[in-house]
């Protein structure tokens, strides 16, 4: 079976506007969770969120461009773009054939449909701009990337909630090791922070109205993030034949369904999840040094991933954290996003904290690096993505 390795990374969150600026927050451990800047914000009963602040679409895309790109879109267009300059991505033309995209996102065109539906319900307008449905489309920046880049080969949007990126990455590892793909960029983006993407969470009473802290005793809920992550993922052979910069080995990777409840977590599904990544990666449990935990800081979560952490790891789990107390929940980018706290663990010997942990939850008794980074040597970790319906993805990465 062939191997894949990540050659590249890009990210614009709340933290940072690329992968640098990011990892630089996750080791001072800053949460960039704040008042919303949004449109009707006063009439949320939740005001805070994860915000990216420092996105001017005007001076990054020409209007052409802007008619196209929803929100999403632009965040994973400058995430791709960092990736593939990490990477130094060069592709000939027979070599575009064989690449391709999978990007995660749960909402896709947010803003886009958010702008829209005011327009013609509250507007009172009978036009619609004609470009509405390419922007807002789930599969948008995906087809983005792909034309930005070249890429020919296999691409296509994975919309499962919270593992979006997960699942997505999985995938796109996936096609590398069976054959049908040399080359992928891979990841989520996601764009919520509208007044209808805070007001439909607000209805399922799971977000917090201060701050996000997760497996702490004070936990009141989650928060919600925007932003990108994309990886450029590459055959192993073919990237230490070009010297490429390997940042990670993605080792191993695994799909469970709970099948059960759909927003309910479920203890098994989070297990076998786990359990399956380990064992297709090769890994024994004790080899694994680090955990980026879903982590949402909702009790029902918080409790039911611990719980299913400690049967995996016979009551002696690895140093866990949750970056979401500093980036927010970013949905369908989440798990691409936190994936930089993987490679930080692997490539630097840094682990991520979780922020805002100030109390022992009985039934979260593990290490979870509260509110200072570590310094470890992490040779394997393991990143958990757990999503409404019950659908469940685990990554293991390895050390390059």
């Amino acid at each position: 079976m062939r191997r894949v390795v990540i050659t590249g990374a890009g990210t614009v969150n709340a933290l940072g506007s690329d992968v640098d600026a990011t990892l630089a927050a996750m080791r001072d451990g800053r949460s960039a969770i704040g008042p919303l800047d949004i449109r009707d914000v006063e009439r949320l009963s939740v005001t805070v969120g994860a915000q990216v602040r420092d996105h001017d679409e005007t001076a990054l895309f020409d209007r052409s461009e802007l008619a196209l790109y929803d929100r999403y879109t632009q965040f994973a267009l400058r995430a791709g773009a960092e990736a593939v300059a990490q990477a130094g991505l060069a592709l000939t033309e027979v070599e575009s054939l064989r690449a391709g995209v999978v990007l995660g996102t749960s909402g896709g065109g947010l803003n886009t449909q958010d702008d829209n539906y005011r327009a013609v319900y509250e507007g009172g307008k009978n036009r619609v701009h004609p470009f509405v449905v390419p922007r807002l489309m789930n599969n948008a920046a995906a087809a983005h990337l792909s034309m930005r880049h070249g890429l020919r080969g296999p691409s296509f949007t994975v919309s499962t909630a919270c593992a979006s990126s997960n699942h997505a990455i999985g995938q796109a590892a996936q096609m590398i090791r069976g054959g049908g793909a040399d080359v992928m960029l891979a990841g989520g983006a996601e764009a919520m922070l509208c007044f209808g993407g805070i007001k439909a969470w607000e209805g399922l009473r799971v977000l917090a109205r201060d701050t996000c802290r997760p497996f702490c005793a004070t936990r009141t809920g989650m928060v919600q993030g925007e932003g990108a992550g994309v990886f450029v993922l590459e055959e192993r052979d073919r990237a230490m034949a070009r010297g490429a910069r390997i940042l990670a080995e993605i080792a191993g990777f695994a799909m469970t369904s709970d099948a059960a409840d759909i927003v309910q977590p479920s203890q098994d599904g989070a297990e076998r999840a786990m359990r399956g990544a380990l064992a297709d990666a090769r890994l024994d449990p004790d080899a694994v040094g680090y955990v980026n935990a879903h982590g949402t800081g909702t009790v029902a979560n918080d409790r039911i991933e611990s719980a299913a952490i400690g049967a995996v790891f016979a009551g002696a789990p690895p140093p866990i954290s949750s970056t979401k107390a500093m980036h927010g929940h970013c949905i369908g980018a989440t798990g691409a996003i936190e994936l930089l706290a993987c490679i930080m663990a692997l490539r630097d010997g840094v682990l991520a904290p979780t922020a805002n942990w100030s109390a022992r939850d009985p039934d979260c008794p593990w290490d979870y690096i509260p509110g200072e980074a570590r310094d470890a040597r992490v040779t394997a970790c393991l990143s958990n993505a757990f999503a409404f319906g019950g659908m469940n993805a685990t990554l293991a990465l390895t050390a390059p």
